[in-house]
Order: C-alpha cells, then structure tokens, then sequence
C-alpha cells in the first residue's frame, strides 16, 4: 500500500478521489474537536483502499470537499469504518444525508464474541498482531500544522482497516452469521440517528417528575436550550446545565428578575435577551399530553412476577451469548425480553429469524414453564422440566460455567407470567452513539 502526502488542494483531492473510485471498498476514518462546539468540527479525514492510503486536511485554505462528498454518496462503494456513529454524523452534517452502504468492524465485532465495544487497538492486535500507537490520539487536532507523527497515527487508522475487513468478512462467510449483522448496519444507516430533534431533546434528561405541567416545562426548555446551543454552535451544557433545567421546569421563576436567583444562572441574565428568550419558553409551555407522556421506569407493566422472569431471561441471554461467542446486545435487548416476560408474542425480533434459534425458542421455554435452570457441580445447567410438553425438536441439557457456585443441587424454573401484565414493556431510549470527546 502506498502512503500518500497530506491532500491540501482540490485538484490533488480529485485526482486521489479518482483512484479510490476504482475500488469496490474504501475505508474511512475521521478526527474532529467538539469539546467547544455543538457541532464537531472536522479537522482531519483519512482514507484508504487495498492499494493508497491518505489524509485529507479539511481546514486548508481554498480546498473542495465536493469530490469527497461525492465518494460518499457513492452507492457502489462501500464505506467500512469502525465505530463510526460519530463520523457518520459529521458526514450527515455535511451532506444532508448517511453514506450508503456501510460496514462498521465494532459491530461486526459483535458477531464473532468479542465484545460490544471491542476497541480499534484490540481488533487491530486479533486479527493482526500488531500493536498500534494510540499516542495522539487526544492531541488537537484543530491547531496547525500537523505534525509528522499526528498523519502518521490518523492513516493508521485506515491502513490497519483495510487489513482488517477482508479478514472479518472471511470469519463472518465461514460461520455464516454475516446475514446476523444486516439489522445492526440498517440501525447504523438510519438518519433519524443523527438527525437533532428539538422537540425531543428533553427526553434525554432525567425527568424531576411526571406532573404533566413540569414536563411540558421540561420539553419547551430543552427545546429552547437545543436552538441556543446550535445557534451559538456551543455545547448545550454551555447554556443550561441539565440539572438546572430540571430545576426551571419545578419551579418557574415568575418574572424575569427573579433569574438572577436561580442557581446554575449568570444573574446578568435577569436583565438581558438570553433571560428574555427563556422566560418566553417558559411561558409559551403546555402541559405535556397524556400521548407524550414517558412510560414509568422500574420496568413498566410488569408486576413482580413477570420482572423476575425477565431477569431469568437475562440470564439465560448470558449462557446462550457465552456459548455462541456472540455478543449479548447482538440477540437480543432488554425490553424485547420485559415484553416477553410480560406476555407479548408478535413482533418481537427475539423470536424471529436467527435470534429464535439460537435464544427465542428457549427463552419461550422458560417463560412458558418447560425450561429450568440447575446448579451441579459448580456449573449451570439448562433442563427440560418433568412433565412440561416437549418442544418440536429435542433439546439435551446443556452446561454453562459462570462462577462457582455454593450448591450442590438447585433448580430454579421460571415462574408463569401474571395475567394482569399482558402489555409490552416501553421500549428502551436507545444509547447516544460512541464520542470520541465530550461536547
């Protein structure tokens, strides 16, 4: 592979851009700066394919993403990254829209029983035995020039994945899980991940309580506090702090005066057009609808039997992922397995497809009765329990080695689920993608 100069001009760009074209796979890396900023700003992208590899340096005066921009709009090439959720939302950012298609190496990671969140450096070290320098990684990579060793570590990136797609792809083919991951990248390639919702900012924040006059509260001050923070292009920490929100949204000063005594506030705000701004957000708030309103934590709908299947059912999603080498977010999530534990069938991913066999028929089991846990000899083991209808195939008592335990002999079947908690747990919020710097 050869490496390349840093690219700091367009007609250099294009021509670089033109030999990865040629290739049906380009790997694609990004360093960027958000401590300060709302928006990440993009100070380095790197890329590669089996033959060149080179850094483009976004900050240089006169230079034209526009043939970069193209690449990644490019629907024949696929685009392999590693945990790239926050690269992708920069190239959002930029184009309006999520490169197609993808392949991220952390999530197909997952696949093969490494982890959920296996690093860069440990994927590196698996497949390739080298040991990769990590030394820049928290350098500035705003401030110019850039030094020698700060390009050197960013190609490294790609290089180091451009090894080690084809080697994962080849894992992936000889145990046939490739298909495993297609709902994971879909997730990675849906826009609504990325795209900033004011309306919905508030339900990231810990709720003071479920008055709806307070949330609605809540909502028209997260939402407030969203527009500021990407009109300043300041983090939103930066204008409110979260705890402060919570704490406006409680107890609403009643004029704008009264903001100077409100801890967590610059008391210049009591006369100025900040103040002003959120003393109209507060006054402008309706009371959040019963349709909005957020489900209850502590599992909601699940009476108390039904909350100890579910976590019988997270057990058994230990034993299963440890057996497969899989990871456990891969099978299967937890409100999928409260929805389970509460009584629900249709629709949940867990008894579809691959998941079915490998956890779905199972975990029917224990929740139905026909399937219990045992502890012998210092390992767990799975049973069909006497007397409950045996399944379509036969299903041998299977061993699972956690930590010792100090019984000789302890069955545990899952208790029936209780009729009165027949509705699907809430869904989950899903988790913020991977930051590579707070913002």
């Amino acid at each position: 592979m050869k490496i390349h100069p840093l690219v700091t001009d367009t007609d250099t760009l294009a021509r670089m851009i033109g030999r990865l074209k040629a290739h049906d796979i380009v790997c694609v890396d990004t360093e960027f700066m958000r401590e300060n900023t709302y928006y990440p700003e993009l100070c380095l992208i790197q890329l590669a394919s089996s033959e060149d590899a080179f850094a483009i340096d976004p900050l240089a005066d006169g230079l034209d993403l526009a043939p970069f921009l193209e690449l990644l709009g490019d629907d024949s090439i696929l685009k392999v990254l590693h945990a790239g959720g926050q690269d992708i939302e920069i190239f959002m950012n930029l184009t309006g829209k999520v490169p197609f298609p993808l392949f991220d190496t952390q999530i197909a990671a997952m696949a093969m029983g490494m982890g959920e969140q296996v690093s860069y450096a440990n994927l590196v070290a698996h497949f390739t035995g080298q040991q990769i320098d990590k030394g820049a990684r928290f350098t500035d990579w705003a401030r110019r020039p850039l030094s020698d060793r700060q390009i050197h570590y960013a190609i490294g990136d790609v290089t180091y994945l451009s090894q080690l797609f084809p080697k994962m792809l080849n894992k992936l083919r000889k145990t046939g899980r490739g298909e495993w991951l297609d709902e994971e990248m879909a997730r990675l390639s849906d826009p609504s991940n990325y795209a900033v919702n004011p309306d919905t900012a508030w339900l990231r924040l810990k709720l003071p309580n479920r008055k709806p006059d307070v949330l609605g509260r809540l909502k028209a001050l997260a939402r407030w506090r969203e527009l500021e923070a990407q009109d300043k292009n300041v983090p939103r920490g930066r204008i409110v702090k979260d705890e402060t929100l919570a704490d406006l949204a409680a107890a609403p000063p009643p004029t704008q005066a009264d903001l100077a005594r409100v801890r967590g506030l610059s008391p210049t705000w009591a006369g100025n057009a900040i103040g002003q701004r959120l003393l109209a957000a507060i006054a402008g708030a309706e009371p959040l609808p019963e349709a909005e309103m957020p489900a209850k934590e502590n599992r909601p709908g699940l009476s108390t039997d039904a909350s100890l299947i579910a976590d019988l059912l997270k057990l058994l999603l230990k034993v299963r992922a440890k057996e497969s080498g899989v990871a456990p977010r891969l099978i299967a999530r937890s409100d999928e397995m409260e929805a389970l534990a509460a009584g629900v069938r249709d629709g949940l991913p867990i008894l579809q497809g691959w998941r079915r066999g490998l956890f779905g028929e199972d975990a029917l089991a224990l929740v139905e009765g026909r399937l219990g846990f045992s502890v012998s000899g210092g390992k767990m083991r799975m049973r069909q329990l006497a007397g409950s209808p045996q399944p379509d195939q036969p299903q041998p008592e299977e061993s699972f080695d956690p930590e010792p335990f100090s019984s000789d002999e302890a069955s545990a079947p899952a208790p029936a689920p209780a009729p009165e908690a027949d509705a699907a747990a809430a869904p989950a919020r899903r988790r913020a993608p991977r930051r590579r710097a707070a913002g």
